[in-house]
């Protein structure tokens, strides 16, 4: 589900009920990574994170004018979502993920071609 809201705070206060925790979680244990100088807001209806122009000035490919996507993360109608292109660049990284997720998940890994839901 598309959010209007304009803050990170806006989008998590705006939840339901039961998607509020889980949602919770993942901002926090993203904010705790993140680089250093990556931007945080809103785009496309998510929360998400981004590389500035002052890191990497050529900005989105789809609109230079915008900082690079990184990494964004999505209350959708049936699943929470977290959108990371970055994990299918490194193969040793996906297994890793892959093999981890099971001990940390009751759900089956359900994974598309830029999300992980």
């Amino acid at each position: 589900m598309r959010s209007e809201a304009k803050t990170t705070i806006e989008y998590l206060s705006s939840l339901p009920e039961e998607r509020m925790e889980p949602m919770d979680k993942l901002y926090k244990a993203i904010r705790k990574n993140i680089p250093k100088g990556f931007g945080e807001g809103m785009g496309y209806g998510m929360m998400g994170w981004s590389v500035p122009h002052s890191l990497y000035p050529a900005g989105y490919h789809c609109d230079p004018a915008q900082p690079l996507p990184f990494i964004g993360i999505a209350s959708q109608k049936n699943f929470i979502a977290v959108y990371h292109m970055g994990i299918y660049s490194d193969p040793e990284l996906l297994k890793w993920f892959t093999d981890e997720y099971p001990k940390h998940c009751k759900r089956k890994l359900d994974i598309g071609k830029s999300c992980i839901r």
